[in-house]
């Protein structure tokens, strides 16, 4: 493929969602000769506004927050395998906000708690585990938890 055509498919693609460096960089690899110079493409879709990595840390912190119910640490660690920026993963991070990503902490662990069986002390283990593999902390996982059972002895 030329490097024309490839820069009008990426451009399309840039303006219909949202992408990281590293994911125009495999779609360059896939469909582009040895001899197009991927950064020199990526240098002009960034000038030209099609990609940006704070944008997309931004999307892609809000999306994996309120839609899948991702943590802080699962959402910067993904962003990290797809080697988006420092700064940006941060600024991405900051876009979460605290009450919508709490009440979906809660809805999910609250969710999780029914479908758990055995003793108490299990069913905790069982739902720390669940919420640290979702990316929340300790501290917040422990504390819905003692809500929901708190409620549920009332």
């Amino acid at each position: 493929m030329d490097r024309e055509l490839l820069y009008k498919r990426l451009t399309r693609l840039c303006s219909m969602r949202e992408y990281c460096k590293s994911d125009i960089l495999r779609k360059i690899a896939a469909a582009a000769d040895e001899n197009i110079d991927a950064q020199e493409i990526i240098s002009q879709l960034c000038s030209e506004k099609y990609l940006d990595e704070k944008r997309y840390a931004s999307a892609f912190a809000r999306d994996k927050s309120a839609l899948q119910g991702w943590g802080v640490q699962k959402i910067r660690a993904a962003l990290q395998a797809k080697r988006v920026e420092k700064e940006a993963i941060e600024y991405g991070l900051q876009q979460i906000e605290p009450e919508k990503a709490s009440k979906k902490l809660r809805s999910v662990l609250e969710a999780k708690f029914k479908t758990l069986k055995g003793e108490p002390q299990k069913k905790k283990e069982s739902l720390l585990r669940f919420g640290l593999g979702r990316g929340y902390s300790y501290g917040e996982i422990l504390s819905i938890y003692d809500s929901i059972t708190s409620n549920k002895n009332d």
